[in-house]
């Protein structure tokens, strides 16, 4: 077996397609991100990627297996630019594999003469945020103006520990084997799970970004069930937190 396979359904005619890719990592904010384009837009699956660089595993959904996988989109938009999106199950378990994956798809995906990169993923702060923003990292900062306009935060030195994974790789490589420009969006997020408030607000930017309205009423519903649920932990927090007061005071 090759160590990496593309699967092949369709293979379109794009006009300058911008290519986002959004896999799971730090509050899985840019994989809900990318699923969430890819229902809301109607997108198309033009491949399946399969590798050993993934883990050896299936998924089981109504007694059927699914062989992991990441997956290719793409979206006609009749525009200026059309789109591709990447999204998946995972990213790559080793180093080799992140770059060999990231490299492979750049590779795949260069007869579209991709057009704009932005990578997509979640900047953890440790803590339950009310309002998250949008923080940026450009290969190019003649992107940071036009980013800002849309909703994007660049503070000085941050992030401070860089970005990690394909969000880094496939902006990275994008620029360095391919001479395509772009970007990296990352949401705030606490990190401790799956993050609807953060892609909520990565959503909004991108949705700006490409000029593509996107109906937001699901996954401010998704986000609203976040809150209440953080609500109850911090309300159990509190009520724990008085139990063991009032034992050492008994």
């Amino acid at each position: 077996m090759e160590k990496i396979i593309f699967k092949k359904y369709e293979e379109p005619e794009l006009e300058n397609p911008i290519l986002v890719s959004g896999l799971p990592g730090i509050g899985n904010v840019g994989k809900i991100t990318a699923d969430y384009f890819i229902e809301k837009l109607k997108m198309k699956k033009m491949a399946d990627i399969f590798s050993e660089y993934l883990p050896p595993q299936v998924f089981i959904f109504d007694n059927k297996i699914h062989l992991v996988r990441d997956s290719i989109y793409y979206k006609k938009t009749g525009k200026k630019n059309d789109l591709i999106v990447i999204a998946g199950d995972f990213q790559g378990t080793t180093q080799e594999g992140q770059y060999e994956l990231s490299y492979e798809i750049l590779n795949y995906l260069n007869k579209y003469n991709i057009s704009r990169i932005y990578t997509l993923g979640g900047y953890s702060i440790g803590k339950i945020v009310e309002k998250p923003k949008v923080l940026g990292a450009v290969s190019d900062k003649k992107l940071v103006k036009p980013l800002e306009k849309a909703g994007v935060s660049f503070p000085s030195g941050e992030p401070s520990g860089g970005i990690v994974g394909s969000a880094a790789l496939i902006l990275g490589i994008g620029k360095e084997m391919f001479s395509i420009d772009g970007a990296c969006l990352m949401g705030e997020t606490s990190g401790y799970f799956a993050d609807p408030k953060g892609a909520r607000e990565i959503i909004m930017v991108l949705s700006k970004i490409l000029r593509s309205k996107i109906d937001l009423k699901d996954i401010d519903e998704k986000a609203r069930q976040i809150e209440e649920i953080t609500e109850k932990m911090k309300e159990e927090s509190k009520n724990k937190n008085s139990r063991e007061d009032l034992n050492y005071f008994g």
